[in-house]
């Protein structure tokens, strides 16, 4: 795996780095401190499988930067890492393409469920600003039922099986092999995906569809 990180603390690249590292120890890591570094990168390196940024770099604005990488990084999945909990501003983010937006001052363990989640297909979206913000929520809420219909990754439809089957978290992880924290990430990502708030819902709709 490939992995671009762009930040211009060296300290908190160097700490994911490490992290990226731990989930797969294979990953060959690149790192880069503005937008005109990370740009060099992805010309030099043609294909990545996951870039990660922070917003506030100094010499290019976050929007045009994200759109640059993108065109010249074809098939990157892309993360957003940032200082910043502005709703509208995570929302823009989604609308530019990205896979997920995790807030720097996130706990490590979510951190890295949040990372594995986006590495095995889904997406991962802040709920806790959601839950602060009721403006966010409706506008997500919106997106999400325009999304209805659309095909689940591998893991959202293993998910999927065990929750339709009625199994907890807890059963879920064991099947699954990974920690609890990681199976909330993947059923807030089926959620979404549905357009649904609840399981029940998602069983239901996931019915409707056809898709179990």
């Amino acid at each position: 795996m490939k992995v671009l990180i762009a930040d211009d603390h060296a300290l908190f690249r160097d700490g994911l780095s490490m992290r990226l590292e731990q989930i797969d120890p294979k990953s060959v890591i690149f790192q880069a401190a503005n937008f005109t570094q990370a740009l060099k990168i992805v010309n030099d390196e043609k294909k990545l499988d996951l870039v990660i940024l922070d917003l506030d770099m100094p010499d290019m604005h976050w929007e045009a930067g994200v759109e640059e990488i993108k065109k010249k990084s074809d098939g990157a999945r892309f993360v957003v890492i940032s200082a910043s909990e502005d709703a509208r501003c995570i929302r823009k983010t989604f609308d530019a393409g990205v896979s997920g937006y995790i807030p720097k001052r996130s706990d490590p363990k979510i951190l890295n469920s949040a990372l594995q989640l986006i590495l095995d297909g889904g997406t991962y979206f802040p709920t806790s600003i959601l839950e602060n913000n009721n403006s966010s929520a409706g506008n997500v809420s919106e997106n999400n039922s325009k999304g209805k219909g659309k095909t689940l990754t591998n893991r959202q439809s293993e998910v999927l099986g065990f929750v339709a089957k009625g199994m907890s978290n807890k059963q879920i992880a064991y099947e699954m092999g990974v920690s609890e924290a990681t199976v909330k990430l993947h059923i807030n990502a089926l959620l979404r995906s549905l357009g649904v708030t609840n399981r029940t819902q998602a069983v239901v709709t996931a019915q409707q569809q056809g898709i179990i």
